[in-house]
Formats: C-alpha cells, structure tokens, sequence
C-alpha cells in the first residue's frame, strides 16, 4: 500500500441536517464523552473486525496517519491498533454514515488477527439455543494466534 498523501483533518460546526446528511464537510457528531462508535472491516471481504471508540483525536491521528488510533475507555488513552501486537489496521477509506454519528474505517489488517483475545474478528461468536429453552454463546471461528505469544501472560 502507498503510505497516504499528507493531509491536515479539521472538522467543520455541524451544520444543518441537509448540510450534515448530504453534505460535504467532515463535520462528525461525538456524544456526551466525547466518543464516536468505529467498526473496522476488512476492506477485501467486507469482514467486521472489530469495534471500537473513537475520539476527536484519535479519528484525526487515523485520517492524518493512514493507520487506526482508537480511544480506550478503559484506559483513557488513544492507542494505534498494532502498537504491541504489530497488528497495525492500513486505512484504505474512512467513511462516516449518513449523521456523521459512527465511522467505518476499511482497513488493510497485518498480521493474523485483530481480536486481542486471538480471533481475527471480535465478531467470533455467536448467540445460539442452550437446548434447555435459554441462549448461550457459541463460538464460530478458529483462534488465529496464541494473544500470550503476542501480549504475554497478562493478556
């Protein structure tokens, strides 16, 4: 993949819905924290990979860079997918829906997986009959790498 032509992300005042919706200002919609939904997807197969929070800055780091940066709510930092497992996410389209309220990044993932418990989806399961008139999760897609390997025991 070429690395991206440099660009500077800037986002516009929303506007009104015309503007929003059919519009062609960047011009995202983050909620009370300040957060927007990502999902990535493979951007060969169409495969959901994975979804994430996304802040102001880390969707500007990921359209200036060409690589995903995600929030974590848990740790309160942006992180760039692949930074410890080297299973970098290459942009190849970020797209926004029709309210800007949720981003699609197609990506190019490197290496086997984007899961960090070893799946290449975090989409691996599935909710399935538990025979006895309840539901349960099943599983449905093979590990694709051992994450104590990638992370170490602490993973």
């Amino acid at each position: 993949m070429t690395p991206p032509p440099a660009v500077k992300a800037e986002f516009a005042a929303r506007g009104s819905h015309a503007e929003i919706e059919e519009g062609t200002a960047l011009a995202p919609k983050f909620d009370a924290d300040g957060l927007i939904p990502a999902i990535a997807a493979d951007a060969d197969s169409g495969t959901v990979l994975m979804m994430a929070w996304m802040n102001a800055a880390a969707l500007k780091a990921t359209i200036e860079t060409g690589e995903a940066h995600y929030w974590s709510r848990s740790r309160r930092e942006i992180w760039r997918k692949g930074g410890t497992s080297g299973h970098v996410q290459r942009i190849r389209e970020v797209r926004l829906d029709c309210d800007q309220d949720a981003v699609l990044l197609l990506v190019e993932q490197e290496g086997p997986g984007a899961c960090h418990v070893g799946y290449r989806a975090c989409f691996f399961r599935r909710v399935a009959s538990d025979g006895a008139g309840g539901v349960r999760l099943e599983v449905v897609e093979p590990k694709a790498y051992d994450p104590g390997k990638v992370y170490g025991s602490g993973s």
